[in-house]
């Protein structure tokens, strides 16, 4: 069982993004890493062709509750804000995505923009950003800009994989080596490689959502143009979002506002949490601490989470305006979420404590 240990709400500084870009409707231009020496998280976020970090304390505070479950939020103001360098895109950037490395002290922030431009940079304690490396998409950014995404492989860090909408292509980098050209049905919308459970060499296979389609896609294999599996969401509906837990489940969301939950051994469904959001699901993330339970982001500014075996809310939170950005750290369970209002919400979730036990003990 999960339970909200806080909830802050910071204000972006309106001399630092006075008028924030919109953007595409997946909500992917937001990643964050939490200090625990300082009890603090450094949230990144994008918009035009720059990339902005914030800094806001995460101490524990008195956590306030509405309805339903809902969460109040506590103000709290923004300890450090500034642009982060390095990062010179020409066009607007799509999605962000920070990975950890090897050394838990050191970063990667990866920024791909609407026409495929990659760009990673290591970060590490001395708050400095230095280039690794800047590739271009194969056809050199040709032809009309779109939604793009950004995934890491969780195994090796080096290995990234960028999707393109319009292109209906997803390409896959050995840092600045192009290894891999996949190309889709449909205009891909979310992308997530899977944990390397099943083979002891890492993760070689990609989740994509594309159309009202989930399909899979092996590194390693030529017949069918590297596809491996298909699998057929609602008629008409377009899935928008794909996510891996640890355990290798498959979670995918879109405009049919239901979250179903795959098992790549067998590519069926185990569980179907229909209607768990109000309007389309934009972002979905397993939870770090118990993968039985996952974090739903919809398009009505509200962020749930729930038990999708039983098909459960457990407590949710609102934004004040459309969501840019939403994302999880990778390791533990804080997400955040950034309004086109300035807004930036944090939540910090951990397991909740056995009552029973406490009682027991007493």
């Amino acid at each position: 069982m999960l339970e909200a240990k806080s909830l802050k709400k910071a204000v972006v500084p309106l001399s630092l993004i006075p008028h924030p870009s919109a953007a595409s409707l997946q909500s992917t231009r937001l990643a964050l890493h939490v200090n625990t020496e300082d009890s603090s998280c450094w949230v990144h976020i994008a918009s035009g062709c720059s990339i902005y970090k914030v800094k806001i304390a995460m101490e524990n505070s008195l956590l306030g509750r509405g309805k339903e479950s809902l969460l109040i939020p506590v103000h709290t103001p923004v300890l450090e804000a500034s642009v982060v360098g390095r990062c010179p895109h020409r066009s607007e950037i799509q999605s962000i995505v920070l990975a950890e490395t090897e050394n838990p002290e050191c970063l990667v922030l990866g920024s791909v923009d609407s026409y495929g431009h990659l760009i990673v940079s290591k970060i590490d304690n001395t708050d400095a950003e230095r280039l690794t490396y800047s590739v271009l998409p194969p056809d050199d950014g040709v032809g009309e800009g779109s939604w793009a995404g950004l995934c890491f492989n969780p195994s090796q860090w080096s290995m990234g994989a960028v999707s393109r909408s319009f292109c209906k292509s997803i390409d896959v980098y050995d840092q600045d080596i192009h290894l891999r050209a996949f190309h889709t049905l449909w205009y891909p919308t979310s992308l997530s490689f899977l944990p390397g459970l099943y083979n002891g060499n890492g993760s070689h296979t990609l989740a994509v959502t594309e159309g009202s389609q989930l399909s899979i896609w092996d590194l390693r294999m030529k017949e069918k143009g590297g596809c491996l599996q298909r699998i057929c969401g609602s008629h008409g509906d377009i899935l928008y979002s794909v996510c891996c837990s640890s355990t290798g489940n498959i979670a995918i969301g879109g405009a049919d506002r239901t979250v179903t939950i795959y098992d790549p051994r067998r590519w069926s469904a185990l569980s179907r949490w229909v209607h768990c959001s109000k309007y389309e699901i934009t972002g979905l993330a397993f939870s770090s601490v118990d993968s039985d339970y996952i974090y739903v982001q919809g398009v009505d500014y509200e962020v749930l989470c729930g038990s999708w075996k039983e098909s459960n809310k457990v407590f949710s939170f609102r934004g004040d305006s459309n969501w840019l950005g939403f994302s999880k750290s990778t390791s533990g369970d804080v997400i955040g979420g950034w309004c086109d209002s300035g807004s930036i919400f944090v939540a910090d979730i951990v397991a909740k404590e056995n009552e029973e036990v406490e009682a027991a003990s007493l």
